[in-house]
């Protein structure tokens, strides 16, 4: 397996900087790109520009021996117009993407209706973290709660700390709840510790932080990066 150093000093060649001529000379519309490692997105403006890009960047790669994943290379109408044009193609919403750990959607505010970028975390993802935990809980069932209580707070709060965006609290309090109960449920098997939920979670509450959001949404991150 090539190390992720090497694939972006390969892919810098490969794709960066042929992408960015194919911006410069080809694209007439709006073109984004996104890449970290060997995951890349990309948006644009115009459709015809998206299927020429891709049918030439087939081509590219496979002029150094490689080929895009069947599964994860797809086009996808997404942004401020692709709800109300995939309704006029007969499907009711437009298509999400998963990238960074997050999983895209194209929402709308709660009061005027306006277009806006939800990104949850993948269920996938948080279903890996989950088991990964229950696993240490098990490997640590005679410890003292006071330091595994301690262990899970980093554990938690380091959670939170990249996938507690706008919008994303509701999976995370899903995951904190997975997560007392899953506690509950190990302590369970020491008869000595045998308690009812309530007595349960009035001691071990303060040692699982409550989720809150902790990141701003994109546009203000990019205001306070561009500003004028």
């Amino acid at each position: 397996m090539i190390s992720p150093l090497l694939a972006n000093i390969y892919l810098h060649f490969v794709f960066d900087l042929w992408a960015l001529q194919w911006r410069r000379r080809t694209a007439r519309g709006d073109m984004v790109m996104v890449r970290y490692a060997d995951d890349t997105f990309l948006g644009f403006e115009h459709r015809e520009e998206a299927e020429r890009f891709l049918v030439e960047l087939r081509e590219r790669v496979a002029q150094f021996g490689l080929s895009l994943h069947p599964e994860k290379t797809r086009l996808i109408a997404f942004g401020r117009h692709a709800n109300a044009w995939c309704r006029r193609q007969g499907q009711r919403r437009a298509q999400t993407f998963d990238f960074l750990g997050f999983t895209h959607i194209c929402g709308v505010t709660r009061g005027k209706g306006w277009f806006q970028l939800r990104r949850v975390t993948m269920a996938k993802r948080m279903h890996a973290k989950l088991a990964e935990i229950k696993q240490q809980l098990r490997r640590r069932l005679h410890g003292r709660m006071r330091e595994v209580g301690a262990w899970l707070h980093k554990v938690l709060q380091g959670f939170y700390n990249y996938h507690a965006v706008p919008g994303n609290l509701r999976r995370l309090w899903s995951m904190r709840y997975r997560l007392l109960h899953a506690w509950w449920r190990i302590l369970g098997r020491r008869s000595q510790l045998r308690m009812s939920w309530d007595r349960y979670f009035s001691r071990v509450r303060t040692w699982l932080p409550e989720p809150r959001v902790l990141h701003p949404y994109p546009d203000a991150r990019f205001r306070a990066t561009h500003s004028r």
